[in-house]
């Protein structure tokens, strides 16, 4: 595999400095580079699977190393050390790194568990439900259209036909097809007017939402296939840990003095 010097950028920027009396892998103008640098960017280099530890990836390094400081030390001649931009980025970096160093942390001290993985999942299928409906709808923008649309259906005529002068425009050419969702996937009050129904039924009064009024019909019923626990535990996993994040930070924010 060949080490992309792109992705030897990102980890040489990654790597903070190394203690000052560690070996030195070169003197550039009178300032050191400790090898331990050159260990830091390996070590990250193979974690991420992108290299295996070498002479010649070690040698690699070393060399960009020494390349940066010369471009760092011409930088700093030039002035851009004391930018007012350079300096924002600089505190913006510095802030970025304090700052993920003490996520980690506190997520290593405060792991999701398993068992709130598991009764999150639980919420998760309850609010779902065990059913999923074929869904059609008409939008209209007054009551009176809808029960002009309901009083037609009753009257004889297709509901797909109907369809065709829907405001929702997503759906009208195709008949007002939602597809296939469980209850969940929709706004409560359209739900439970359509959970009620049998298959092939519509509703007997228009359902109100922000977007209108719906007329609702139910072509089909079945099972729902939901997601197993372990196909969606990562991202539970994930959820729960941002939103203890969350928490930990408007809890600090609470106790700040803000001006």
């Amino acid at each position: 595999m060949t080490f992309k010097p792109a992705r030897l950028l990102i980890a040489l920027l990654a790597v903070v400095a190394a203690p000052a009396f560690a070996q030195n892998i070169a003197v550039v103008n009178g300032k050191a580079i400790p090898s331990s640098r050159v260990d830091a960017v390996v070590k990250q280099v193979v974690a991420q699977g992108q290299q295996p530890d070498s002479p010649q990836l070690r040698e690699l390094i070393k060399k960009d190393l020494i390349g940066r400081e010369v471009m760092m030390q011409e930088a700093e001649k030039q002035g851009f050390g004391k930018d007012t931009a350079v300096k924002t980025q600089l505190e913006n970096a510095r802030q970025a790194i304090i700052i993920n160093a003490l996520v980690a942390d506190f997520v290593k001290k405060n792991p999701v568990k398993d068992t709130d993985i598991k009764a999150e999942y639980d919420k998760f299928t309850a609010q779902a439900g065990d059913k999923e409906f074929h869904v059609r709808h008409i939008l209209v923008e007054t009551e009176a259209e809808a029960n002009a649309v309901i009083a037609k259906l009753k009257g004889g005529a297709k509901f797909e036909e109907l369809a065709k002068t829907s405001k929702d425009t997503g759906s009208a050419s195709n008949g007002g097809d939602l597809d296939w969702a469980t209850p969940s996937s929709f706004p409560k009050v359209f739900s439970d007017a359509f959970v009620a129904l049998g298959k092939g039924q519509v509703t007997e009064k228009a359902v109100q939402t922000p977007n209108g009024f719906h007329v609702i019909k139910v072509d089909d019923i079945r099972p729902a296939k939901l997601p197993t626990l372990e196909e969606v535990k990562p991202q539970i996993s994930e959820a729960l840990t941002q939103k203890k994040l969350q928490a930990y930070q408007e809890e600090m924010v609470k106790k700040a003095k803000v001006q």
